[in-house]
C-alpha cells in the first residue's frame, strides 16, 4: 500500500505531481455528489440491516437463520451484478420494465437503492455476529423492569456500536470506490471520472493520482473513525463467543416480522436470480465461446492472494490481539488499503511495475496476486486477530516456558487451535479477490482478465444472454466457496481446536499459575 502512494508523491524524473487539476471546481462539485450519494447509500444500508439484524438474532421470528444466509449472498458479488440483475427486471425491455422503471433505474435514485440492498447485508451480518456476542447478564437483568424497545434502545444498540461503526465504515469505502455499476448506470461519481483517466483516449495517470488524493483524505478519515469505534475495546466484540440468551418472543408481531425477513430477502436474491433467468439455455450453450480462461484467470491468482494474506494474518492476528504496538500500526495500513479506493493502488502498482526490468511481474498474473494482497490483507489480519481472541494468551505463554520458540508456538499452537478460523479466513479473503474489480481493471496482463473483468468489458457491447451467463457463473463460484466455509464451519471439533480451549480455560489458567 505505502510503495505505490511514495512513488507517486515523489513523481517521476522529469516532474512532479502537478496539482492543477484540483484547483477547478469541478471534481469538488462531483466529490461533493459522490459523498451525498455514499451518505444516502449508508442510510439505507443501515435502515435495512439493523432492523433485519436485530431480527435474525434476537428475536423468535420464523425462518431467520435461512433468511440470513439468503440475504448475506449479494454482499460477495461485484455490484455490477446486481445492477445486470434489476436491469434485466426493469430495463426498457426488461421482464417487467418500461420507461418508467427505466427511468428510475438509470438515476441517483436508482443507484442509491441498488447499491443500498447489494450493501445493505454488510450491516446485517455484522450487527447480527455482534448481537450473538453480547453478553446476556445485562440484557436479562433490564428485562426485568423495561420492554424489548427499550432494551434495543439502551441496552443492545450501544454494546454493538463498534460492529455498526465499522458496517458503517465499509459500506462507506466500498460505495466511494465502486465503478461498476454507477458506470453502468450512467450515474456520475468521483470514482467513475478518475476511472475515465486511466483508459481509452483520455489516459492521464498523473493525473488521476492527483485526482484520488482528496479520496485518501476521505479513507483517513474513514480509518480514523473506525479505530476510534473500537478504541481500547478486545476484537472479542466481533468474535465467536456466542453468548445466548432466550430470544425476544414477538407474539402477534411474529409473521409481520417474518414477512420483512423474507422480502428483504427476496430483495437480495432477486437480481441473482434474474441472471439466470435471463441468460437462460441459449446464454449458457453459447458461454464456452465467450468465456476463455476467465474463471481460470479468477480462481488462481485469488487462491494465490489469499494464501498470502493468510500467511500474513497468522503472523500478525495473535500479536494483534494481545495489542502488539507494531502489530497494530502494520493493521492500520492494512486498514487504509482496503478503505483507499481501488484506483489509487492500481495507478500506483503500475508506475512501479510497468517497467522494462519488471515486465516479468506486470505482465503476469502475479502483477493482480500483489493487488489482491496490498488491498485485502486487513480480510486475513483481522480474521486471525479475532479467533485468537477467543482463546487465553496463558496458553502461548506455557509453551515459552518450555522452551518452545516462536515457530514452533505458531505451527504447534496457533495453527491447529484456529484451523477452522484460518480456512475461514482463506475462503473470504478469495471471495473478496474474486469480487475485485476496480483495481484488477486497472492492470490486468493481456488475455488474462478475471471473470469479473470479463463481464464489466463485455456489458457495454456483448449479447445480453452471454453476459447473463458470466455473471451467473461469477455468482455460482462465490456461492460454491461460501458453502465449503459453512460446511467446514459446521464440522465437528476435533479435541485441540477453540471450542475445547474454551471449555478447558480453567484448567489452563490453573496451570500457567502454577508455572
Amino acid at each position: 500500500m505505502l510503495w505505490p502512494l511514495f512513488v507517486l508523491l515523489a513523481g517521476s524524473d522529469e516532474a512532479a505531481p502537478s496539482f492543477a487539476p484540483l484547483r477547478a471546481v469541478e471534481p469538488w462539485l462531483l466529490l461533493a455528489r459522490t459523498l451525498a450519494l455514499t451518505a444516502a447509500v449508508l442510510a439505507v444500508t443501515l435502515a435495512i440491516g439493523l432492523p433485519m439484524g436485530l431480527l435474525v438474532a434476537r428475536t423468535d421470528t420464523p425462518g431467520r437463520r435461512i433468511a440470513l444466509v439468503a440475504h448475506a449472498a449479494p454482499m460477495f458479488v461485484p455490484p455490477l451484478l446486481p445492477a445486470l440483475g434489476w436491469f434485466y427486471l426493469f430495463g426498457r425491455n426488461g421482464l417487467i420494465g418500461g420507461e418508467a422503471s427505466a427511468g428510475l433505474l438509470f438515476s441517483d435514485l436508482g443507484a442509491v437503492l441498488v447499491l443500498g440492498l447489494t450493501f445493505a447485508p454488510i450491516v446485517t451480518s455484522l450487527a447480527a455476529l455482534a448481537l450473538w456476542n453480547v453478553d446476556p447478564s445485562q440484557e436479562e437483568a433490564a428485562r426485568v423492569v423495561a420492554r424489548p424497545p427499550r432494551i434495543v434502545a439502551r441496552i443492545l444498540l450501544p454494546a454493538i456500536l463498534p460492529a455498526i461503526a465499522l458496517a458503517a465504515v465499509v459500506v462507506a469505502a466500498l460505495t466511494l470506490s465502486e465503478v461498476g455499476a454507477p458506470m453502468f448506470l450512467r450515474v456520475r461519481t468521483y470514482a467513475a471520472a478518475v476511472f475515465a483517466r486511466l483508459g481509452g483516449v483520455d489516459f492521464a495517470p498523473a493525473e488521476a493520482f492527483v485526482l484520488l488524493l482528496p479520496v485518501l483524505v476521505v479513507a483517513l478519515a474513514l480509518a480514523a473513525v473506525e479505530r476510534r469505534s473500537i478504541g481500547r475495546r478486545s476484537f472479542a466484540v466481533l468474535g465467536l463467543r456466542s453468548f445466548r440468551s432466550a430470544p425476544f418472543a414477538l407474539g402477534r408481531w411474529r409473521w409481520p416480522a417474518a414477512v420483512f425477513c423474507w422480502s428483504v430477502t427476496g430483495l437480495s436474491i432477486t437480481p441473482l436470480l434474474a441472471l439466470g433467468w435471463r441468460a437462460g439455455l441459449r446464454g449458457f450453450a453459447d458461454l464456452p465461446l465467450w468465456i476463455g480462461g476467465a474463471v481460470w484467470n479468477s480462481l488462481v491468482p485469488a487462491a494465490w492472494a489469499a494464501s498470502a494474506i493468510v500467511a500474513l494474518g497468522v503472523v500478525l492476528g495473535p500479536l494483534l490481539s494481545r495489542r502488539d504496538r507494531a502489530a497494530t500500526r502494520l493493521d492500520l495500513v492494512a486498514l487504509l488499503a482496503f478503505v483507499a479506493p481501488g484506483a489509487l493502488l492500481g495507478v500506483g502498482l503500475a508506475a512501479i511495475w510497468n517497467q522494462p526490468e519488471t515486465a516479468w511481474v506486470y505482465q503476469t498474473s502475479a502483477i493482480i496476486v500483489l493487488g489482491f494482497v496490498g488491498r485485502y490483507a486487513v480480510v486475513g489480519v483481522r480474521t486471525l486477530a479475532v479467533a485468537c481472541t477467543q482463546t487465553p494468551a496463558q496458553i502461548e505463554d506455557a509453551a515459552r516456558v518450555f522452551g518452545a520458540g516462536y515457530l514452533r508456538t505458531l505451527a504447534g499452537i496457533v495453527v491447529p487451535l484456529h484451523w477452522r478460523a484460518i480456512l475461514g479466513a482463506w475462503v473470504f479473503a478469495m471471495v473478496f479477490c474474486l469480487r475485485d474489480l476496480e483495481t484488477a481493471v486497472l492492470y490486468y496482463p493481456p488475455g488474462r482478465a478475471p471473470l469479473a473483468v470479463r463481464v464489466f468489458t463485455l456489458e457495454a457491447n456483448g449479447p445480453e444472454p452471454v453476459v447473463a451467463a458470466l455473471a451467473s457463473v461469477q455468482v455460482l463460484l462465490t456461492l460454491a466457496l461460501l458453502g465449503f466455509a459453512l460446511g467446514a464451519a459446521a464440522m465437528r471439533p476435533r479435541a485441540h481446536d477453540d471450542t475445547s480451549v474454551r471449555q478447558r480455560q480453567p484448567e489452563f489458567r490453573e496451570h500457567a499459575g502454577a508455572l
